[in-house]
């Protein structure tokens, strides 16, 4: 299947492009934005692995669904395009880099910026219907983003992953932490940023250890 995403990528996942799972889902997610409203736009569905080559990771930031609001999905977790008002998580994150790293508040919430720098903005699930949050749930990409973690966790070295929330550290519960620098903690969500996302101090130990292993830090 030639799969329209960037080339490292498209590399490095060749095993999964005619796997009988991503052929349903891909014959399914076809239909879905044939006779639904979808998010991102088609040519957004694999942003993140067009913004942030496979050699290029540093960061895996772990979302889980894409925004179901009108506008608002571009591909990246947690990011929305300019214009857009900034989601209560995403303002959470920003109060947190701030205090963490005293980096300013940003005027918007695009974070092309961070995935320019190496940082994937990963969704558990790349697609989503209009105002239906989880509902392309178990059709496929969770297994297919599975195998995008654990071909970064066995084929790079040295990379952090910020997993927020029981979802994403599920998720990434097989990563090697010899290997990798793995953080955890609440997720950034109103409900839960208080119960210990607030002073994570993701973003600077993120940076502590890109710099010991001979890393440029990320510009937060």
């Amino acid at each position: 299947m030639d799969v329209k995403i960037e080339q490292s990528w498209k590399q490095a996942l060749s095993h999964e492009w005619n796997a009988d799972y991503f052929v349903r889902l891909t014959s399914w997610v076809r239909e879905q934005y044939r006779v639904a409203q979808v998010f991102p736009p088609g040519r957004q569905i694999f942003a993140a692995f067009d913004a942030t080559p496979f050699h290029r990771v540093k960061v895996v930031i772990l979302g889980q669904d894409p925004y179901h609001g009108e506008g608002q999905a571009n591909g990246l977790c947690f990011s929305v395009n300019p214009g857009i008002a900034i989601p209560k998580s995403l303002i959470n994150i920003f109060k947190e880099v701030h205090d963490d790293v005293g980096a300013p508040f940003p005027h918007d919430g695009d974070l092309s910026r961070w995935a320019r720098q190496g940082v994937l903005l990963l969704n558990a699930t790349l697609t989503v219907a209009a105002h239906q949050a989880g509902s392309h749930q178990n059709r496929g990409w969770e297994e297919f983003t599975d195998a995008v973690i654990a071909r970064l966790a066995t084929g790079r070295d040295h990379l952090v992953f910020m997993l927020w929330g029981s979802y994403a550290q599920r998720k990434g519960q097989f990563i090697d932490r010899n290997r990798h620098l793995v953080l955890t903690s609440a997720h950034p969500s109103p409900l839960s940023a208080y119960r210990g996302f607030f002073g994570n101090h993701h973003f600077s130990l993120a940076n502590d250890y890109l710099r010991r292993h001979g890393e440029t830090p990320i510009v937060w």
